[in-house]
């Protein structure tokens, strides 16, 4: 991956991530285009801005000549993709090709430069994309990669200078091995993936080996309550910058005196005990405060000024499905969120009650993936409470894993029994299908319902049934 023009094909461009590689390539001047099947994505709005090629469906004829680089999704593999068959069967064809996969490619990419990588279970995709708009308002002009769309970007990709590289790094598959960081942002650790991780030992495993690459005069900057990350911070060999509410422990960064006006959340942030004044964002929720803490507490590492901080911080609108208005039905508030962990999805919902509360909370949740669903069964039961009305589909299943060994309807069954048992008032229902449940939703929403659709697939396709 050297800085000459080459030529690259993306095999499952669309994915968030590849999307976000083939648009950063791209801009770099670098000729891309790419396959995947003829499914629209929200990433398809990218690629025809960047007039990136995509072929669909996939087909061994599709790969062009005189490639450089072959870059492939890690859901696709040999055994379930047509062209990866093709060039594992077609060894002599693509053997001056260098052939890598998104993280391994992103790695090469990230390496170049003083890479600073926001990591974690959850919030890497809001944090990265606040930090990245921050500092390249700033006038640090970084080269930013995230894993959606952020509509400040016109796209998930800045394309800056030379020195900084932020970007989103994902520790599934254990993808952080391809990644060298000179500064790293850890936001918390909480077990998920069991498709890949068998407990969370393991999981925390990856993010320890990642902190012992952080060279001596490199930075971590940690969330200080998380009891997974006061474990491993120890390995690392640079400097290590902490944040917190106040009065949880004693972190260098500390929020105080939360409150909500004007639908923005306002806090004071105290830096070792010494005021920095009051700071405002726009987004809702105290997950969203401490990823402002993380943003702070880096783009002051890089010798940011604090005014410039502060207003830009505030100047953030935030990123594609993370609590994002779609738009309105009738007079309710249709929010878009990609929340698919027990711990996110209570998060979000408190948010939202919190700056909506005279509105009816009516959720449409689509579990991702039959591994996450079964892992974290109790967890997802009472993490609902906060919605009025409560809408299962059924699972979205990953290609990856084997389906089976619970659903949605036992879920909902669960759910049951966890309000009966605590006393929750909540209408609950099993829903099959996204067309379903958009037909129930253009009968039953009424003004001053806020519809939330909540999950890491294509929950979004209810929003765009209701507003097309």
């Amino acid at each position: 991956m050297t800085s000459e023009r080459k030529k690259y094909y993306f095999i499952g461009i669309k994915g968030v991530g590849m999307t976000m590689l083939a648009q950063f390539l791209a801009a770099r001047g670098n000729q891309v285009s790419g396959s995947d099947i003829k499914d629209v994505f929200l990433t398809d709005q990218v690629l025809k801005k960047e007039k990136i090629k995509v072929f669909s469906p996939f087909s061994p004829k599709n790969i062009p000549a005189g490639l450089d680089f072959i870059i492939h999704s890690s859901a696709f593999n040999s055994a379930n993709n047509l062209e990866m068959a093709f060039i594992k069967n077609n060894p002599q064809r693509f053997k001056k090709i260098k052939i890598l996969s998104y993280a391994a490619a992103l790695g090469a990419v990230f390496n170049q430069y003083d890479g600073l990588a926001v990591c974690g279970s959850h919030g890497k995709t809001t944090t990265v994309a606040w930090l990245g708009y921050v500092l390249w308002r700033g006038g640090l002009k970084p080269n930013v990669l995230v894993g959606s769309r952020v509509p400040q970007f016109q796209g998930s990709a800045l394309v800056g200078g030379k020195k900084y590289f932020v970007a989103e790094v994902d520790e599934y598959q254990n993808k952080l091995q391809y990644f060298q960081p000179h500064g790293v942002v850890l936001n918390n650790i909480e077990f998920d993936h069991p498709d890949f991780f068998k407990d969370q030992a393991a999981y925390t495993k990856v993010f320890a080996d990642f902190l012992k690459k952080i060279p001596g005069n490199g930075f971590l900057v940690i969330n200080n309550h998380d009891p997974e990350i006061k474990k491993i911070k120890k390995y690392c060999r640079g400097k290590i910058i902490s944040y917190d509410f106040k009065g949880s422990s004693k972190a260098a960064y500390l929020a105080a005196d939360l409150k909500l006006k004007n639908n923005q959340q306002i806090f004071k942030v105290f830096k070792n005990n010494k005021s920095l004044g009051e700071f405002k964002i726009r987004l809702s929720g105290e997950h969203n405060v401490l990823n402002a803490l993380a943003v702070i507490a880096t783009a002051q590492e890089l010798g940011l000024k604090l005014s410039v901080i502060k207003r830009h911080l505030t100047g953030f609108k935030g990123t594609e499905r993370r609590a994002q208005i779609l738009g309105k039905y009738h007079g309710a508030l249709i929010i878009d969120d990609y929340a698919h962990h027990p711990t996110e999805i209570k998060a979000t919902l408190q948010g939202l009650k919190k700056q909506y509360p005279n509105k009816k909370i009516i959720t449409v949740f689509h579990p991702h993936t039959y591994t996450r669903t079964k892992a974290l069964f109790k967890d997802f039961v009472g993490s609902f409470a906060a919605s009025r009305e409560l809408i299962v589909l059924d699972i979205y299943g990953s290609a990856r894993e084997k389906q089976g060994g619970v659903s949605s309807q036992a879920l909902v069954k669960a759910l049951k029994q966890h309000n009966q048992t605590y006393q929750i008032t909540q209408d609950l229902r099993n829903i099959k299908t996204i067309s379903q449940a958009s037909h129930y939703l253009k009968k039953k929403l009424q003004p001053g319902d806020l519809l939330l659709l909540m999950g890491a697939g294509d929950v979004f396709r209810v929003g765009q049934d209701l507003l097309m």
